[in-house]
């Protein structure tokens, strides 16, 4: 954001590619897990984790794309994935595409000029040629948890407590308070329970698949706010987490369905600050994602645009 590099790496269990993107008002592609090799990257999640690029442009993020993904040894989720082109249709445009805000849930408790913003990128899309419509899915709802939040909530934090379990038992008081309390969580979940988790989540993208049949990509906030003061999320553990609940939720829905997104950015809101868009398409579609994030890019001039940062 700050114009330092061209292009950083970003790595995305629950949004911590798209959020960051979204904030700074930078493009940000979430892959699908598969797509490309984990080797090296310390783990959160290793059902979750992905690794992604951070840029100025989706066409940036099409080449480093290009160039990362395929199968490695060293990542057994890349096992028999051929490399795809995703630059050969990036500039094929959006005519004939079906794109679809998802209702549930992504739009709830959001910032009306968060809500604007997003809604306004229908213009758009339709002067390039696509069919924008609105659909209810209410397996979103679900994916969140439901009437089971606390289980599913707590899925990332046992993965997270299982690779720093001798830390988190042996030294939890010398770590980022933060990080620690988001894992300690993972400790008292049950096996039966995890596995439940995943298995429901399993059934949830069946049924969201089958329910979005013929949408090729989904319109939604990057995330329901933008940027915040650090001092409202420094003030108390209980204020960070209410903050840092926001921002994850659109992003998690993604991941939990295995959806790949990008986010793009798509305005500025009374304080200046970036509101981000994100383009999800169906797992292992990351070529549509780009080319259709690509597309608003050359439509409009958000992403060229810096906020007037306060000294």
């Amino acid at each position: 954001a700050a114009g330092i590099v061209p292009v950083a790496l970003g790595t995305d269990t629950s949004g911590s590619v798209r959020i960051p993107a979204s904030l700074c008002g930078v493009t940000g592609l979430k892959t699908t897990v598969g797509r490309v090799s984990r080797a090296g990257v310390y783990p959160l999640s290793p059902t979750l984790d992905s690794v992604g690029p951070l840029t100025r442009t989706a066409g940036d993020a099409a080449l480093v794309y290009q160039a990362m993904q395929g199968a490695d040894p060293g990542d057994r989720t890349t096992a028999g994935q051929q490399p795809h082109d995703v630059l050969g249709s990036i500039d094929h445009g959006v005519g004939g595409t079906r794109l679809a805000f998802v209702e549930t849930m992504f739009f709830d408790g959001a910032d009306d000029h968060v809500v604007a913003a997003v809604r306004a990128t229908r213009d758009a899309f339709e002067r390039l040629g696509a069919e924008v419509i609105s659909v209810e899915l209410p397996e979103v709802d679900e994916v969140m948890g439901g009437t089971d939040v606390p289980t599913r909530a707590r899925t990332v934090a046992a993965e997270g407590y299982a690779v720093n379990r001798r830390l988190l038992e042996e030294s939890f008081d010398d770590l980022d308070p933060v990080v620690a309390e988001r894992m300690r969580p993972g400790a008292g979940l049950a096996a039966v329970d995890y596995l439940e988790a995943f298995e429901a989540w399993g059934r949830l993208r069946a049924s969201v698949e089958e329910r979005a049949a013929g949408i090729d990509a989904f319109l939604v906030p990057s995330t329901p706010i933008t940027a915040r003061p650090l001092a409202d999320l420094d003030a108390s553990l209980d204020a960070y987490f209410h903050h840092n609940g926001l921002y994850l939720r659109n992003t998690s829905i993604g991941n939990r369905l295995e959806w790949c997104g990008v986010s793009v950015p798509c305005g500025f809101g009374p304080d200046g600050l970036p509101v981000g868009l994100t383009v999800h398409a169906p797992s292992m579609r990351e070529e549509v994602a780009l080319r259709v994030a690509h597309a608003y890019q050359h439509a409009t001039d958000w992403h060229l645009r810096r906020p007037a940062l306060v000294r």
